[in-house]
């Protein structure tokens, strides 16, 4: 425990495990916030990891990556779905054994490393990894198509449907994934990334870690993963999720705590959404008073996950109304 004050949220973990790409930064472009946020962390003796489902770098890259944007990392701090996929397979394969490899260079580098030999036959492989890389084309998806009906397991690296971008979600990894699965009449035989707890557990673990929270910017990945790995959670509204998702989401997708940015990590952990009233209204929500925004998000969440539905809402008054189209509500 660091010798945090009374309150403050992060002061009850011994570790921060953070997702990347919509956390920390998007694409290489450092979020605004994140590395004063880490900065804070490293003052107060407060150790953090690092958990991707990208696994276009390699650990030492992402690691670079961090440092150049203000955010210093170390390799030995980074685990990403690439490297966890490689290990997977040097447990289950034999040395030498055939694949064939869909991705960035990074996945391929990581499979060479424990033993394992790329080839580009369909009709070669014994095994089909699938990771996302920017330039995977057609050809490859057919390729990838030949080889696992030929009998070659088939292993994902992840099944993110989009990744953020300065210019909005871009079509990700599970996209692929999706369009495979749907061409060949089945799943992949092991989707390795989150929300598989494998990522977290792997990071609290080598750490000693006895109370990780994680956070991430996804529902469907981060915030399920922490859910499975039986780990706090806050999610943060600077990547994919956003609040209509937030209010529909499953038990095992709501997170322990939700925040703008990265700034709430250093906030009251006991502070309820106070200033906001939301009233049943005709089969509507209404939404009003006055606050911090993400407690009118937090005020929302308490009502439709204890109503198990989510209804329209409006908001009555200036704040109330500005509040829900920031949120991108009513």
């Amino acid at each position: 425990m660091s010798d945090a004050q009374a309150g403050d949220l992060v002061g009850h973990y011994d570790l921060v495990i953070f997702d990347l790409d919509g956390v920390l930064y998007l694409v290489d472009q450092v979020i605004p916030g994140a590395a004063e946020a880490c900065a804070k962390l490293r003052e107060r003796g407060i150790p953090s990891a690092y958990a991707t489902n990208n696994a276009s770098r390699l650990p030492g890259d992402v690691a670079a990556l961090l440092t150049r944007i203000g955010i210093p990392a170390q390799t030995r701090e980074v685990v990403t779905s690439a490297h966890a996929t490689a290990l997977l397979m040097a447990e289950r394969f034999e040395p030498g054994t055939p694949v064939l490899i869909l991705g960035a260079p990074a996945l391929r580098e990581e499979i060479v490393a424990v033993g394992l030999t790329p080839v580009t036959e369909a009709e070669q492989a014994q095994v089909v990894v699938q990771g996302y890389g920017p330039d995977v084309r057609m050809r490859d998806l057919g390729d990838a198509a030949v080889a696992i009906r030929g009998g070659a397991a088939w292993i994902a690296t992840n099944a993110d449907k989009t990744l953020p971008s300065p210019r909005g979600p871009l079509p990700g990894n599970g996209s692929l994934v999706v369009a495979m699965a749907t061409a060949l009449g089945r799943q992949p035989d092991t989707i390795v990334g989150k929300p598989d707890p494998a990522l977290f557990v792997e990071a609290a673990r080598e750490r000693g870690a006895q109370r990780p929270i994680v956070v991430g910017d996804r529902l469907d990945t981060d915030i399920e993963g922490a859910y499975r790995a039986g780990m706090d959670s806050l999610l943060v509204l600077t990547g994919v999720s956003d609040a209509a998702e937030l209010l529909a989401a499953p038990v095992e997708r709501r997170p322990t705590f939700v925040a703008e940015d990265l700034g709430g990590l250093f906030e009251d952990a006991a502070a309820q959404p106070s200033g906001w009233r939301v009233e049943d209204r005709d089969g509507q929500w209404r939404l009003s008073g006055d606050g911090r925004r993400v407690d009118a998000l937090n005020a929302l969440c308490q009502v439709a996950w204890a109503a198990g539905e989510v209804r329209p809402v409006t908001g009555e008054g200036e704040a109330a109304q500005a509040a829900l189209k920031w949120l991108k509500l009513g």
